[in-house]
């Protein structure tokens, strides 16, 4: 019988920081919306452009359109991770017990 390849394999590979990616995907849609109001300010571009090119090297992607949905579709699936965690005690600076 012969050796079947699977269609889909699982790889293990390091994923983005979802807060990393929440937060390019709204200085994103903030640059292009200074874009949008003034097409001609190349320093308002040019940073955008930034944006978007870190945006598609964290996602994998060649185009900005294709690293936004991807970056939603990873969001979504994503759920939160609490930064305190239910039972976990405070902690004051400086202070010991």
């Amino acid at each position: 019988m012969p050796h079947r390849i699977p269609l889909l394999e699982v790889v293990d590979m390091l994923l983005p920081d979802r807060h990393l990616v929440a937060d390019l995907l709204s200085r994103y849609r903030a640059w292009e919306r200074l874009v949008l109001a003034d097409p001609l300010d190349t320093t308002t571009r040019g940073r955008f452009e930034d944006v978007a090119y870190t945006l598609c090297v964290l996602m994998g992607q060649r185009t900005a359109r294709e690293a936004i949905i991807k970056a939603e579709a990873y969001l979504r699936r994503i759920k939160p991770v609490p930064i305190f965690p239910e039972g976990a005690e405070s902690v004051t600076p400086g202070v010991r017990d």
